[in-house]
């Protein structure tokens, strides 16, 4: 009877080491898209200056991300989610923590803070949308999305605070979404925290103090 064959530990090895890798090449292209966007702006950022500023060459960037649209929708989804990797909202840990806790206080407060945490990674990113989807389509049509997205998980934010029997009666769960995924919007924190100097901290206070305020009974 014939054994079975396994395949050789070296092949596995060097398939693990290649991955890795690709990962870090990624990891470092986005990085460097994330700066010069902040630095030069969207339109002014060439592949090529990113490839110089990863160390990597332009046919590498093109590889690792794409155009320069799809390496911002890269960049946008990596940097909310604070990983190397886009994950779903309902699977982010500071939602997991949200639906785990059993007052509206409690999950008004978690929220808060990680918009406030999540702001500081963003803001560069938002900008540089913000100007991208004023010349190009797929930019544009990103945005909107990512605004559809908001709106639609803070109208399942508002189920999951109505659930606790702590909203304002005279508040619908629509009215509640729309009075968060406003307060939350990076135009407002750019009011708050880049016109007007606030800590990210202090925002985030902020909006847990207000929320609580408008929305509780």
């Amino acid at each position: 009877m014939a054994e079975d064959v396994k395949p050789p530990a070296r092949r596995r090895y060097t398939s693990a080491v290649r991955a890795e890798q690709a990962a870090a090449t990624r990891r470092a292209v986005l990085d460097a898209a994330r700066d010069l966007f902040a630095e030069d702006g969207y339109a002014a950022t060439s592949i090529a200056a990113i490839a110089a500023r990863a160390g990597v060459a332009v046919d590498t960037v093109y590889a690792a991300a794409g155009r320069k649209p799809a390496l911002l929708r890269e960049l946008v989804e990596t940097t909310l989610s604070g990983t190397d990797q886009a994950v779903p909202a309902d699977q982010r840990d500071y939602v997991l923590r949200i639906r785990a806790a059993a007052s509206a206080r409690e999950k008004i407060a978690i929220y808060a803070a990680a918009v406030s945490e999540i702001g500081v990674r963003m803001a560069p990113v938002h900008r540089a949308l913000a100007e991208a989807a004023v010349s190009d389509g797929d930019c544009a049509a990103l945005r909107a999305e990512i605004s559809r997205r908001r709106a639609d998980n803070m109208r399942l934010f508002a189920a999951d605070l109505r659930a606790t029997g702590e909203l304002r009666a005279d508040l619908t769960d629509d009215e509640v979404a729309d009075i968060v995924w406003s307060t939350n919007a990076a135009e407002f924190r750019a009011l708050l925290v880049g016109e007007r100097g606030w800590s990210a901290e202090r925002f985030g206070t902020f909006l847990a103090d207000a929320w609580s305020r408008v929305l509780l009974a």
